[in-house]
């Protein structure tokens, strides 16, 4: 299985050899393809050809291009992500309005259940993860009260101070967030892709002009693990990107199994569409904090 991310933040050439990436600027490096789950460019300066973006489509890589500013832009995919990708479309237009609700309802769920555990992890005051714990159990089919949306205000003021704004384009930590945000959506798209289905027919997220609407839906329980990181870890903002990415090798519970978060992705998102094909919501993985990580 790819596991590795690899990063490109100074100009250079990246070409195809033998089935290798090789990276030439200052010094010449080769990755086996087979091992890359992610390529990221954030220099503009970097020039690669055309057969390496062929082959990294073939294999699946997902290609993220980094704007002047090296924050993610946009990505490159296949056009069809198996040999069965128009069976997978047909099955994915017929998967039922009330099956979709009751996934949905389950993936808030283990949302604010992993927000409550970041709470906990980081010291929150009894009340508010009291709070949380009201905001979960009232989650309905399809969250048509939105309990998703009032416990992120509850769970940001009390993890990151009662002046947290996470519109606020100049603090750092938003900064941090959006960032491994973004890498770890590409990682959800690129096994949604890989199995076929299309990231344009999200369950809950309908946008017009969100190419991944899907893979914003099956994110949304990951999205703690990166609160955490960025808590536990005092980063630089001139130089936090390569540290963020350590996000995803952290561990987490999957199911019965502990596994990195870059596995579990590929598990939990194979559990999901199983759930949205066969109408059995709850045959979906619980994905949580690992064993332990109870509290300070």
């Amino acid at each position: 299985m790819a596991y590795r991310i690899v990063r490109v933040s100074s100009r250079a050439k990246l070409e195809l050899q033998m089935n290798y990436l090789v990276y030439r600027g200052e010094k010449e490096t080769r990755i086996m393809l087979d091992e890359i789950s992610v390529l990221i460019i954030e220099n503009p300066q970097v020039c690669i050809t055309c057969s390496l973006l062929s082959e990294l489509l073939a294999h699946k890589v997902r290609v993220i291009i980094c704007d002047n500013r090296h924050n993610p832009q946009g990505e490159l995919e296949p056009l069809a992500g198996c040999f069965d990708a128009p069976s997978k479309l047909q099955k994915q237009i017929l998967w039922k309005k009330e099956t979709m609700d009751a996934v949905w309802q389950i993936i808030v769920k283990m949302k604010i259940a992993n927000q409550a555990q970041c709470m906990r992890i980081h010291g929150s005051a009894p009340d508010r993860i009291e709070m949380m714990e009201n905001y979960q159990s009232a989650v309905g089919p399809g969250d048509s009260d939105n309990r998703e949306g009032q416990a992120a205000r509850v769970y940001f003021l009390s993890i990151f101070g009662e002046g947290f704004d996470r519109r606020d384009q100049f603090d750092s930590r938003n900064g941090y967030l959006n960032y491994c945000y973004a890498i770890l959506l590409s990682l959800i798209n690129r096994e949604i892709a890989a199995y076929g289905y299309s990231n344009l027919l999200g369950i809950h997220h309908h946008g017009p002009n969100n190419e991944f609407n899907l893979g914003c839906d099956f994110v949304e329980p990951f999205r703690p693990f990166v609160d955490d990181f960025v808590l536990s870890n005092k980063l630089n903002p001139d130089d936090f990107k390569k540290d963020l990415l350590g996000a995803l090798t952290k561990e987490c519970r999957c199911g019965e199994k502990t596994m990195i978060i870059q596995n579990a992705i590929n598990s939990y998102v194979l559990s999901v569409l199983a759930a949205l094909n066969n109408d059995k919501p709850s045959t979906i993985l619980n994905v949580g904090f690992p064993d332990g990580r109870v509290g300070l």
